[in-house]
This record gives C-alpha cells, sequence and structure tokens, in this order.
C-alpha cells in the first residue's frame, strides 16, 4: 500500500518538496514511480515511529546540525558531491559533509559531534570537529571545513537504522548509535542549525544547503 508523497509530507510534518528530497537519498526503500512517486505506508508508519533525538546526553548547552540535502556533484579540487545519498561511498560522503559551510566553527565544535540531518531525520554523524579552515572570506559570509572530521556514523535504510560504517573509535560508535534514525528537529537559514540540547520539537522542515 502507498501515499502521495503529500500525504507523507503531511504525516511527518514536512513540505512535499522535504519528502521529495528525503526520498532521493534513497534511504526510504520500497518508493515507486507510478506515474508519480509514491511512499509505501509501511515505511511512512515507521518513520512516523523513530523516536526524537534525547540531545541531553552530550552534557552541552548546544548541539550543532548539518540540514542536508540530496547528493549533487560539483566540481571542486576536494570533493565530488555535496549532500547526502546511500550511493556515495564513504570516502565520498565524508568530504560531501565535512565542509564547505557558512557556520560559526567554534560554536560547532564545541558540540562534539555534527549530526547530519535530511527531513528532519538525522542520516549520518561526523566527529573530530576540532580543526577546520577558512575559504578566507571575512565575515558572517565565511565558509569553512572540518579538516580532521571522521565519519562515525551514516544510515542506508531510515526505517531499520542501522550504522552502515565501521568506526575505529568506540567513542563514535556509540555518538552515532544514539542518533542514527532518530528524529532532530532545527530551524536555520542556512545549512548549520543550533538546536539547544533541551529542545523536544519532533519535527522541522529542512531548510537550504550551502
Amino acid at each position: 500500500m502507498f501515499v502521495t508523497t503529500g500525504q507523507a509530507g503531511t504525516a511527518l510534518g514536512c513540505s512535499i518538496p522535504t519528502v521529495k528530497k528525503l526520498l532521493a537519498t534513497g534511504v526510504v526503500p520500497g518508493v515507486r514511480e507510478q506515474g508519480r512517486q509514491v511512499f509505501p505506508l509501511a515505511a511512512l508508519q515507521k518513520l512516523q515511529a523513530r523516536p526524537v533525538a534525547d540531545l541531553a546526553v552530550f552534557g552541552t548547552a548546544e548541539v550543532a546540525v548539518l540540514r542536508s540535502d540530496a547528493p549533487q556533484r560539483v566540481d571542486e579540487a576536494d570533493r565530488e558531491w555535496i549532500g547526502f545519498g546511500i550511493g556515495l561511498d564513504e570516502a565520498q560522503l565524508l568530504a560531501a559533509l565535512s565542509g564547505w559551510w557558512r557556520c560559526d566553527p567554534a560554536r560547532v565544535a564545541a558540540g562534539g559531534v555534527l549530526p547530519v540531518t535530511v527531513a528532519g531525520f538525522v542520516v549520518a554523524v561526523l566527529t573530530g570537529l576540532a580543526e577546520w579552515e577558512s575559504d578566507g572570506t571575512v565575515g558572517t559570509t565565511g565558509r569553512y571545513r572540518f579538516t580532521k572530521a571522521r565519519l562515525a556514523g551514516y544510515l542506508t535504510d531510515l526505517t531499520a537504522p542501522a550504522n552502515a560504517a565501521d568506526p575505529a573509535d568506540p567513542e563514535d560508535a556509540r555518538l552515532a548509535g544514539l542518533l542514527l534514525g532518530t528524529r532532530l528537529a532545527s530551524v536555520s537559514g542556512g545549512p548549520i542549525a543550533y538546536v539547544p540540547t533541551t529542545t523536544t520539537a519532533t519535527t522541522a522542515d529542512e531548510g537550504e544547503q550551502a
């Protein structure tokens, strides 16, 4: 049984374009094209039941969140892609997700972890954020890349979240286990949002990607 992307958006609390963006990442199995894209009802019900991320366990005032898009090819020296998609390998994902973002890098690093969300669901987790480089732009339009970032985890099926990575650091594995597949609401006019660890909202539409 299937529902329309509009019905799925209503159920998940997001717009039709956001639902389509989620489907374009490949994390929802069983999607079909029947003249239009349709969303498997069983998958939708599993997504509705996903728990909210418990950010209080991180012991910081806030956690930065990277609000990603579906993968897009780019012509850049240090990466082929930006965005998240299950068709990218781990090296491509790490390069795609670790920069260049408009953000306050010290503020991102202070949280110790960078959840990556699509449509308000955590699909990947970055750690190793203590070092970064700037694109040289002064002011709030400057972009930064986290040079020692690690891909602590990512998933390929949002309906049955499991870490597709095999992190060497047990703490990375623990953090990924806490976050992958959870719902994490955020609001931002750019790719990076800063979410208080006391946040309890369950849904939020996704914004732009740098």
